[in-house]
């Protein structure tokens, strides 16, 4: 495992609460609405310049964010999930296959519009974890 990392959830005010993040502490912040998304022709009518990612990054934390909702509503108390990024496939395969056991998916184990291995779990306590596994490309030599 490389990291863990908070992704806090918010109801259409993520850009308001990132930008107050970076008032506070500092560090890189950036923005990708619905409508610049590949899921920009699934965005319901108005929600266009939602967030559907944000990351603030500082030299020594990240804190991503996003204005989507669960099915479900929005519900607060449940805004805050972990982010775990892996080092190797097999890792994320057995850490999902793991966390799943008694808990429910929220997105299966696939490959992302972004190019990672990611998907969505909550546990059997309750608590969703964000697993991603971000692929090289195939062409990349780690030896040259």
């Amino acid at each position: 495992m490389k990291t863990i990392n908070p992704y806090l959830g918010f109801n259409g005010n993520c850009r308001e609460a990132m930008t107050f993040y970076k008032a506070c502490f500092g560090g890189d912040l950036q923005f990708q609405t619905f409508g610049e998304s590949p899921m920009a022709s699934q965005c319901p009518k108005g929600k266009e310049g939602h967030i559907v990612h944000a990351s603030l990054t500082g030299d020594n934390f990240l804190f991503m964010a996003t204005d989507m909702t669960p099915l479900d509503g929005f519900k607060s108390g449940s805004e805050v999930s972990l982010a775990i990024s892996f080092d190797t496939e097999d890792d994320i395969r057995k850490v999902y296959e793991r966390l799943s056991e008694n808990g429910t998916i929220i997105d299966d184990l696939k490959e992302s519009f972004w190019g990672s291995l990611f998907a969505v779990v909550r546990d059997s306590f309750g608590k969703v974890w964000m697993l991603d596994f971000e692929k090289k490309p195939e062409n990349e030599n780690p030896s040259t």
